[in-house]
């Protein structure tokens, strides 16, 4: 069973060029015009349209993907990778539509959009805390563990054939580092503890002539995958438990929005369009 440990950060950064690119072409109309965009002005219609479509798919087509358990057309980790993408991309472009005026009915859908947008990057790092395969899966605990008894004899293998005292001591000193605890924050936190066990490393590598830094890179990658492993059996509960919690309170504010979004659409198109 291939268990995705760790993901990365991959839609991002697509998420950081698509809104740059975005960003560049809207100064680019804020200058040819020598002032903001109109909500209902071609650019500012435009990117409006586009950004509710984005938001539309973000909604629907993971949600409809993960509950097609039979269907073939894609990885679910590639889908989240979209999903993300266009909820990110397409909200951003929702706020520049606004002309950033954020009065009435628009104020509260812009309003919703930026929390919904902020749950949803809470929720992503609570679902990252969850092992899956890469269709989506999730793994049990047990798995974990035999991944774990598996890397601890391809490690002490590992040890056994290099027979020098300074990988062994390395190892003893990198594999006592604790793991991530149980708890929420430590899921939260995470990030930076991996940074610091980096960091050790990176100094612990200092230390060691060429030879050895090359005998270390292969250690640490044994050592780090161990040790994610770890943490995700010991907040395995707990992630879940928050997934659970994060669901209860993302998707009502997501609905919110959406009813929000088509009342004023529906307002914009009968005082724009039907009453000229």
């Amino acid at each position: 069973m291939n268990v995705q440990v760790q993901r990365g950060n991959r839609e991002l950064w697509l998420s950081f060029i698509a809104a740059v690119f975005i960003g560049i072409a809207y100064i680019f109309v804020v200058t040819w015009i020598n002032a903001i965009p109109r909500a209902s002005d071609l650019f500012g219609h435009s990117i409006g349209i586009l950004g509710f479509i984005l938001m539309l798919m973000t909604e629907t087509l993971y949600t409809f993907r993960k509950r097609s358990r039979n269907a073939r057309w894609g990885r679910m980790s590639s889908w989240l990778d979209f999903h993300i993408f266009t909820g990110l991309v397409g909200p951003y472009m929702v706020l520049l539509h606004s002309s950033w005026k954020f009065n009435g009915l628009a104020g509260v859908v812009t309003l919703l959009t930026i929390i919904v947008v902020a749950s949803g990057f809470i929720g992503r790092y609570i679902y990252t805390a969850v092992p899956r395969t890469a269709d989506g899966v999730e793994v049990e605990a047990t798995a974990l563990e035999a991944q774990i008894a598996a890397i601890d004899s391809e490690l002490q293998a590992w040890l056994t054939s290099q027979g020098d005292n300074a990988s062994r001591r390395l190892a003893q000193n990198l594999a006592a580092l604790p793991a991530h605890s149980g708890g929420w924050l430590a899921i939260f936190s995470r990030t930076f503890s991996e940074w610091n066990y980096r960091l050790q490393w990176w100094f612990e590598k200092s230390r060691l002539d060429v030879k050895g830094r090359a005998r270390a890179n292969q250690l640490e990658k044994m050592l780090r995958r161990r040790r994610l492993l770890y943490t995700q059996v010991n907040s395995l509960a707990m992630a879940r438990r928050l997934l659970a919690l994060w669901h209860a309170v993302h998707i009502p504010i997501g609905m919110a929005l959406f009813t929000a979004a088509f009342i004023h659409i529906i307002a914009a198109i009968y005082y724009a369009t039907l009453l000229r």
